[in-house]
């Protein structure tokens, strides 16, 4: 790997400002400057900080699949050894266990503190970030099986997080960041029914009737055309109380019609 020329040789204690960055894509920054690394030393070092608490074993049959034990063993073993030699990523090794260097910082466990904190019931507006938290997906490109598990679980945190955020501003009267949080789940999910809920909702709650029923018929008209399938009860009794008198009144309209054999020729 190489870095900065200011960057220390091997054998001198890592300084603070290392950051590893997984969602979006690979980046490792040592204050501030990319290190450039080798893909296949990207894929240990990625693993690594996605499971801390991993024996070698388990990393080496997640890295390569496909080898046998032994030969997995002895290619974590080297890449190992070629991680030791670079500051850049200093990395813990206890026992049969490694892991991140606790100097380094590590964006998926930003993602995830975040959303403790939200989950916990702190004040969404302390959630510095919660919105852009997680924006972009695990390692994009990536198809190992494990990056594909661990897209996925972070995927769907996100998405809870967004709607307990939302959930959270409602309750408290605050439409604004309510909307704006429901929105961004919509965006990272257009076709999940919990976030275009949520802006009904709201909608409903500050007495945009028409917003509401808006926002309603747009999603049961997407849902439509790319699932065939249509809107879930829940979702459609929030607007049982707002339509009832549209229907009523058309059905009122139907039935004052005059027949066809009442009509004068």
């Amino acid at each position: 790997m190489a870095a900065d020329p200011s960057v220390p040789t091997a054998g001198e204690p890592p300084e603070e400002g290392v950051s590893l960055h997984l969602l979006g894509g690979f980046r490792l920054l040592r204050d501030a400057v990319p290190v450039v690394v080798p893909r296949g030393l990207q894929r240990v070092i990625a693993l690594i900080g996605l499971r801390p608490g991993a024996t070698r074993s388990q990393l080496a049959g997640l890295l390569w699949p496909d080898a046998s034990e032994e030969r997995a063993l002895s290619s974590l073993r080297t890449a190992l050894w070629r991680l030791r030699q670079d500051p850049c990523c200093p990395m813990t090794m206890a026992s049969d266990t490694v892991r991140l260097g606790t100097a380094v910082r590590l964006d998926v466990d930003d993602l995830v503190g975040t959303a403790a904190r939200v989950r916990d019931g702190d004040d969404p507006r302390t959630a510095a970030g919660a919105l852009a938290a997680g924006r972009h997906d695990l390692l994009p490109g990536w198809y190992d099986d494990w990056v594909l598990l661990d897209r996925e679980r972070l995927r769907q945190l996100r998405l809870h997080m967004l709607e307990q955020v939302a959930g959270h501003h409602l309750t408290a009267g605050r439409h604004g960041e309510a909307l704006e949080a429901a929105l961004e789940a919509m965006a990272a999910e257009p076709l999940r029914e919990t976030p275009h809920r949520l802006v009904v909702r709201i909608h409903l709650a500050e007495g945009n009737a028409f917003e509401a029923v808006h926002a309603f018929y747009v999603y049961r008209d997407l849902l439509r055309r790319e699932l065939r399938l249509e809107p879930s009860p829940a979702m459609c009794a929030l607007l049982d109380d707002t339509l009832a008198p549209i229907r009523q009144a058309s059905r009122d309209a139907v039935t004052d019609r005059p027949s066809p054999a009442g009509r004068r020729t």
